[in-house]
């Protein structure tokens, strides 16, 4: 789950509406036996380590105040990519404007994706 604009902040109230509609959203995929797991991802004490003239450098973040953030992630079990996409399109994130649901397959152990 993707947002746009991470200095956004939206009120108690908003959050507290979006996140109703957010666990309605997963409820519905669990209810199908599809739903694996999934969260939310904090900033509050992350870091990113990065690679730079060979050297490994560690810094805070990153922070909501950047442009285009990402909140959170779920795991589905889904019979195609198809399938996938039809349950990302009924995310309440995509309520807000520019925000975006990213599908992927997870790699396998084997080497393959």
């Amino acid at each position: 789950m993707r947002h746009e604009d991470g200095r956004k902040v939206a009120s108690p109230e908003q959050i507290q509406a979006w996140m109703k509609q957010t666990m309605d959203w997963i409820g519905g995929i669990a209810a199908q036996n599809k739903f694996v797991g999934g969260t939310g991802l904090a900033f509050e004490e992350a870091r990113v380590v990065m690679n730079k003239d060979s050297k490994k450098l560690v810094t805070n973040g990153p922070f909501g105040e950047i442009k285009e953030t990402i909140g959170g992630f779920i795991t589905v079990r889904a019979e195609s990519i198809e399938e996938a996409v039809e349950f990302a399109r009924g995310c309440p994130v995509l309520q807000g404007e520019g925000n975006s649901m990213e599908v992927r397959r997870i790699a396998r152990n084997d080497g393959t994706h």
